[in-house]
């Protein structure tokens, strides 16, 4: 009896410890307590948006649809709105929570619950997609950037807009090769995407988070805050939303795993690799290919196909493309690798 009481108790204090885990990490709070309805309910929608396009990358991974949506000018803005919706938040919460003065101990705790869904994010991706592992993503940069945030919440108004067009304008006009290197990419800077399932990159991203801090408090200067609050949003529809943008860490957290393995079983069968059957096959389109001008030796065409084809197995097997290789157009990793072998195949 006494055992079963103690199991009861346990389990009320660990559903205790979630839901404050919960509230600290996604709690957009007025210094003096609170949640405001208006800000639980756009990070819900953001949160329903970011599963929706989860579903598309799964699909697309898996092999259920033929768009690629890291590609894809429609999937591409909609995963770019989703992270702008998220990062403004975070300069929002930054401005309410702090803009009165900087209060450490909330800070640190709630710092530390998103650093620690970083690293269990960074670990997850590493396991089942070790070439593509999140190294830098959305929880990443919300931890990072709403450190770095915190010096702006009280500076000059003036300072947070130069901050910002320093973030966001050199990515429109510099990039380098060199910052597409898991060591560099987290800067920004690059000309296409590194190896990774997500990654937010200090520019331009950062500067989002200065916009909904400069944002919130030139809103606060002009007395909306009252306004906002008593946005009460009590009908199913704002209940909902509501409840998500509360729990909107945990079900980041869990979705993604539950979506990616239930969509798994819907997936067509992986063949085995078959390197034998690439290279013939590779082998037999290279020689089919339309000829370039001056290229019309049969054998120099045969040497150069073999030399391409054992250049495109080998980085295939390295970088274990197997799955990327089936599909079209070309991922930017596949893509890499034609270029790659084919400057190698004509040297």
């Amino acid at each position: 009896m006494v055992s079963g009481q103690n199991n009861v108790g346990s389990g009320e204090r660990f559903r205790a410890r979630v839901r404050t885990i919960a509230a600290v990490a996604d709690r957009p709070e007025r210094p003096g307590g609170g949640r405001i309805a208006l800000l639980d309910a756009v990070r819900g929608v953001a949160i329903l948006a970011m599963v929706a396009y989860h579903i598309g990358w799964n699909a697309y991974y898996l092999g259920l649809i033929a768009t690629d949506i890291t590609q894809d000018p429609v999937w591409v803005t909609f995963q770019r709105s989703i992270v702008t919706a998220f990062l403004l938040l975070v300069g929002i919460g930054l401005t309410l929570a702090h803009g009165d003065g900087i209060r450490w101990r909330p800070f640190w705790r709630r710092f530390a619950v998103i650093a620690g869904a970083a690293l269990l994010t960074s670990i997850g991706t590493y396991v089942v997609f070790p070439d593509y592992w999140a190294y830098f993503g959305i929880l990443h940069a919300i931890a990072a950037f709403s450190l770095i945030g915190l010096a702006f919440v009280r500076a000059p108004v003036w300072l947070t807009a130069l901050a910002i067009a320093a973030l966001m304008l050199p990515p429109l006009f510099v990039s380098d090769p060199v910052m597409s290197s898991k060591a560099l990419s987290w800067i920004g800077f690059w000309p296409t995407p590194p190896m990774t399932t997500d990654i937010v990159p200090v520019f331009p991203w950062l500067g989002v988070v200065l916009i909904g801090i400069a944002g919130t408090r030139l809103m606060l200067r002009a007395g909306v805050r009252a306004g906002i609050s008593r946005w009460r949003l009590d009908g199913p529809a704002g209940r909902v939303l509501r409840w998500l943008g509360r729990w909107s860490l945990v079900i980041y957290l869990v979705h993604q795993p539950v979506i990616f393995g239930a969509m798994n079983l819907l997936a067509p069968p992986q063949l085995a690799p078959d390197p034998v059957a690439f290279v013939q096959s590779c082998e037999q389109s290279c020689r089919d290919a339309p000829r370039q001008a001056g290229d019309e030796d049969a054998a120099a065409r045969a040497a150069y196909c073999a030399r391409y084809c054992l250049c495109a197995v080998e980085q295939v097997e390295q970088q274990s493309l197997w799955a990327e290789v089936a599909t079209a157009p070309p991922t930017p990793a596949v893509d890499a690798m034609m270029r790659l072998c084919s400057a190698m195949a004509a040297d």
